[in-house]
């Protein structure tokens, strides 16, 4: 399963998708530390983002990998007078989608019965009554459906 992210494309000054590749598996440890602070945020200058990121990343280190993650098309960016004010091209649950495909894929050969199970196996609280009936739904939905 190959997900699509989407990279920016300006014609006629408008943004437009443009299909891009997997989008989990083309960031880097911080690549994904930033893109984890614009989802939390929703939007945010390089200054911002440097204060929430582990480590002391100097501001010019931030700002280039903001730059990168622009032009691997997973952050776009708008001017606020000198500022730019960074916020990610890929919606949360498309990347969300992406990362648990990688990590099903990584760490459960493909199999989203394993993950499923070791989800709820390990579940730290009791899954509750809403929370079941909702996973069954699913579950009937899915095998009507043929998946």
């Amino acid at each position: 399963m190959l997900f699509l992210s989407h990279a920016l494309c300006y014609k006629n000054n408008i943004m437009t998708p443009k299909p891009f590749r997997h989008l989990h598996a083309s960031l880097t440890r911080r690549e994904r530390q930033i893109m984890d602070v614009l989802f939390r945020r929703g939007r945010a200058t390089a200054a911002d983002v440097m204060a929430e990121l582990p480590g002391e990343p100097s501001y010019s280190t931030v700002r280039t990998q903001l730059r990168v993650l622009e032009e691997k098309g997973h952050v776009r960016h708008e001017e606020d007078g000198v500022r730019f004010i960074y916020m990610p091209a890929v919606a949360r649950h498309a990347a969300r989608k992406s990362a648990l495909r990688h990590l099903v894929a990584t760490f459960f050969d493909g199999s989203v019965e394993q993950a499923v199970a070791t989800l709820v196996e390990s579940s730290r609280s009791k899954l509750s009554r809403e929370e079941l009936e909702r996973l069954s739904q699913l579950i009937d939905k899915a095998k009507k459906e043929g998946r």
